[in-house]
């Protein structure tokens, strides 16, 4: 496709951007492999070989890729030049050539509007030149994000070329209703202004703007005679002059000025910022900063010289259950997925308002009024709820995420004492099952979650250490 530098730009820069998400090491052994296959077939790494080996590792895509909308974006936005240019086109061309019989088309009035029209298209290239985005609002609204990224230096080029399309459409259509006017219509074409303004001095003004033609058409590039035959004054007789067949003699040099002024420039313009669009596309792919990296990566060997980090001197923390902290406070008994069954001990169901569980068999319906009901229970209690869990099974998402619904659900500042029961509730649960527990409390919040264990089973080391806390 004719924008192949533009579509390389953008693959590579979105490439550049996933690659932030990986490993130094894993890009440069990639890399660097890819350097080595290409030294291997004789070919020259580069951009576009690089893209395609990663489109091959990847497979093929499920979703349009980003470049593919992004280029989606500009063809709607081209398009709709297009048809804006031609609808503006047919309908600047019928006013140009209104004819009601009486007042003659003045040819004045076609060369002060292409002029008009050639100020336009030199400006729109000027401003893509100085990177001026005059149209940013319109790419917006189509949902091209300008953002900072090398993509943005090109949009002003971008939407120059767009602009020049339009005008080809718009030099297209009024060509085309021009001539269909001059065979369906006797037009009566004339020139007058309101400048004192010999005939001489016109004839030579139309053949200076004739002069790029005037060789090939001669007829095209009017004589002395017909200028001098064709001038109206405002207060004269339209049909005062002798031979009223000159009138039409004009429509050559209509359509040779608009041919030559309106729609060539247009069309040079647009192959200049085609042009300048793929050469700043290739300039831009250079300089790119993730190219310097990714030259770097294949030029340099890529030494494996093993993990950087091993585990094999992490071991599980066996050290003393020196977080564990007294039992709180509290009116509210939560027991999680069975625990305390078949019956609670005791010294935790007495002086409890409120016993519940949750979680194993209880549905999720179940738990979101467990947690209604202790907020409500919290507001003009105690700001503590216990929590007992059978020591040996380990901790669960599930409880995880109840804890963290609690959390954004309860009043500011509840907390939760976290207690493991062994199988047997009159026994201390071992150390090694505890450990779990309180990793999983500063995994959840140390602020919102705590580990105890009972008072009956808060004998030494651990009373010396919860009265310390």
């Amino acid at each position: 496709m004719t924008d192949s530098p533009l579509r390389l730009l953008l693959e590579f820069d979105s490439q550049a951007q996933r690659d932030r998400s990986q490993p130094p090491t894993f890009l440069h052994r990639r890399d660097r492999k890819f350097a080595l296959v290409c030294e291997e077939q004789g070919v020259a790494p580069d951009a576009a070989r690089w893209l395609a080996h990663l489109n091959r590792l990847s497979g093929p895509r499920a979703t349009p890729a980003a470049t593919d909308q992004t280029l989606a974006t500009w063809r709607r936005i081209t398009a709709g030049f297009s048809a804006v240019g031609l609808i503006a086109g047919v309908l600047a061309m019928a006013g140009l050539l209104f004819y009601d019989g009486g007042q003659r088309i003045n040819i004045t009035v076609f060369l002060a509007f292409v002029l008009l029209h050639l100020v336009l298209a030199l400006f729109t290239t000027l401003q893509s030149l100085a990177g001026w985005q005059p149209w940013r609002w319109l790419v917006q609204r189509f949902g091209v994000n300008p953002g900072d990224g090398v993509f943005n230096k090109l949009q002003p080029l971008l939407m120059a070329r767009a602009a020049h399309l339009g005008g080809i459409a718009f030099a297209i259509a009024g060509l085309i209703t021009l001539l269909g006017m001059v065979v369906v219509q006797d037009l009566a074409f004339g020139w007058s202004t309101t400048l004192d303004t010999a005939a001489a001095s016109y004839h030579g003004f139309i053949n200076t703007v004739a002069t790029p033609w005037a060789w090939a058409w001669p007829a095209a590039a009017p004589d002395i005679v017909l200028v001098e035959a064709t001038r109206f004054f405002r207060a004269g007789d339209p049909m005062a002059s002798p031979e009223p067949a000159l009138w039409g003699q004009w429509w050559p040099f209509v359509t040779m000025l608009w041919t030559i002024w309106v729609l060539l420039p247009r069309l040079i313009l647009w192959g200049l910022a085609a042009v300048q669009t793929r050469q700043k596309a290739r300039r831009l792919l250079a300089s790119h900063p993730a190219m310097h990296a990714l030259m770097y990566r294949m030029e340099t060997p890529a030494l494996d010289t093993g993990n950087s980090h091993h585990d094999a001197d992490d071991l599980p923390d066996t050290s003393a259950r020196s977080n564990l902290l007294p039992l709180p406070d509290s009116d509210i008994l939560l027991c999680w997925a069975g625990a305390g069954e078949p019956e609670l001990p005791e010294g935790l169901r007495s002086g409890k308002e409120l016993v519940l569980r949750s979680g194993g068999s209880a549905s999720l319906s179940d738990d979101d009024q467990t947690l209604s009901r202790i907020s409500e229970h919290l507001k003009n209690r105690s700001k503590a709820v216990i929590l007992l869990v059978r020591c040996w099974q380990p901790p669960t998402g599930e409880l995880q995420d109840f804890l963290e619904t609690a959390r954004g659900t309860w009043p500011r500042g509840s907390r939760v004492a976290l207690v493991p029961l062994a199988a047997d509730s009159n026994q201390e649960p071992d150390a090694h099952q505890v450990q779990p527990w309180l990793r999983f409390a500063e995994r959840v919040g140390s602020e919102f979650v705590q580990v105890s264990l009972p008072p009956f089973q808060m004998r030494d080391p651990y009373s010396a250490v919860g009265e310390t806390l």
